[in-house]
């Protein structure tokens, strides 16, 4: 009897919702003889169920909703027939939440073992806002994370980027559901996003970066607030610029902080 893994056997992680697979195959023999344990944690009593199953290509030939432990599956007579185990996160699980699955095969009278495990983490979804909202959208949102169940982590609002935020959390469903009565969010973007993908909003960067010597500009702070200005100058060093006022009777230059202004659209 043979029982062979085609990829990686080690713990994988798993968003809640979706689910995580390990390919392998089995031969040696003319049926197989299948028996799962599953573990969860850390908490055992507290935790969710979490769903467990066995396929090959026509679908599933077992999982862990049926009444029993067991199932058999023919083998062919040459070769090796493949399955696939796939482990499916609750939506309700927590970070670091586990399953641990231990699958033993019977072919004939050997018997071969595996162990794998699935750990639950986090979901970083993008939500479109009205353009210019976004700060707007973030902090409503920060102030129901805390209502009821804890399923938002962090919210990310980049000065750099227009129309959208990030949110990191568990349960993407109730991560929905607390952005429904925000009026200037608009709709999440299918999938989901990862900390590689968002890694560069995460680096500070300078806010004379992306400016030039007569782009136009508006002024968002200060006593000129509200008004549209030429750049003359940069002075990267002490991240300062200076303006022309655009609409004034006389002009007259003003150096400003450069986060005190934002470029304009053509």
């Amino acid at each position: 009897m043979t029982v062979d893994f085609t990829g990686d056997e080690g713990p994988k992680e798993v968003r809640a919702g979706a689910a995580v697979r390990w390919p392998f195959r089995v031969s040696g023999g003319d049926e197989a003889r299948f028996t799962v344990e599953i573990a969860t944690g850390p908490d055992a009593d507290d935790a969710p169920e979490w769903a467990v199953a066995i396929c090959d290509s026509a679908g599933e030939i077992w999982n862990s909703y049926l009444h029993t432990t067991e199932c058999t599956a023919d083998l062919p007579a040459a070769g090796a027939r493949e399955f696939v185990l796939e482990v499916t996160c609750p939506k309700g699980a927590r970070y670091g939440e586990f399953a641990e699955v231990t699958v033993r095969v019977a072919v004939g009278n050997g018997v071969d073992s595996v162990v794998v495990k699935a750990v639950a983490v986090q979901s970083i979804v993008v939500l479109k806002t009205q353009m210019d909202q976004e700060r707007s959208v973030a902090d409503s949102l920060a102030a129901k994370a805390d209502l009821g169940d804890k399923d938002i982590y962090a919210i990310l609002s980049p000065a750099n980027l227009r129309g959208y935020i990030f949110v990191e959390g568990m349960n993407t469903d109730r991560m929905r559901e607390k952005t429904r009565d925000i009026r200037k969010a608009r709709s999440f973007v299918e999938g989901e996003s990862s900390i590689d993908e968002i890694g560069h909003y995460l680096q500070p960067l300078s806010p004379v970066v992306g400016l030039a010597e007569d782009d136009l500009v508006e002024l968002v702070s200060g006593p000129f607030k509200g008004e549209c200005a030429k750049v003359q100058q940069i002075e990267a060093g002490k991240e300062e610029i200076k303006v022309l006022l655009v609409g004034a009777m006389v002009p007259i230059p003003i150096t400003v902080k450069a986060d005190s202004v934002r470029k304009k659209e053509n």
